[in-house]
């Protein structure tokens, strides 16, 4: 798969692990192992990257003793959700037509 693609789709995977309710990185990569793979340096540098771009927010908070940081999705997380379902509604339909072409062979 081209990375940039995977790049992005991994951003709105955690995105939406948090879009319901904030979370930290071990829950994060909990929540995401039915669907993909994600080690704790990818999931951090991911983290890192969407704070940058606002589209999440973090706090820390002491849990047992410890401070954990607590990853909550802003507006601008929200649409980049939004704009993803968006394009990805045109991207299955260019899947479907090359497989189309495909069954017609």
């Amino acid at each position: 798969m081209d990375i940039q693609l995977k790049r992005g789709l991994l951003d709105v995977c955690v995105l939406a692990a948090i879009r319901n309710e904030d979370s930290y990185g071990y829950k994060i990569i909990k929540d995401l192992k039915p669907y993909v793979e994600l080690s704790e340096s990818t999931l951090y540098t991911i983290l890192k990257r969407l704070e940058t771009a606002k589209m999440l927010t973090v706090r820390s908070a002491e849990h047992d003793g410890r401070l954990r940081k607590y990853y909550h999705i802003t507006a601008a997380g929200v649409r980049r959700i939004e704009d993803f379902k968006t394009e990805w509604r045109e991207v299955i339909l260019i899947y479907q037509f090359v497989i189309k072409e495909e069954q017609h062979e």
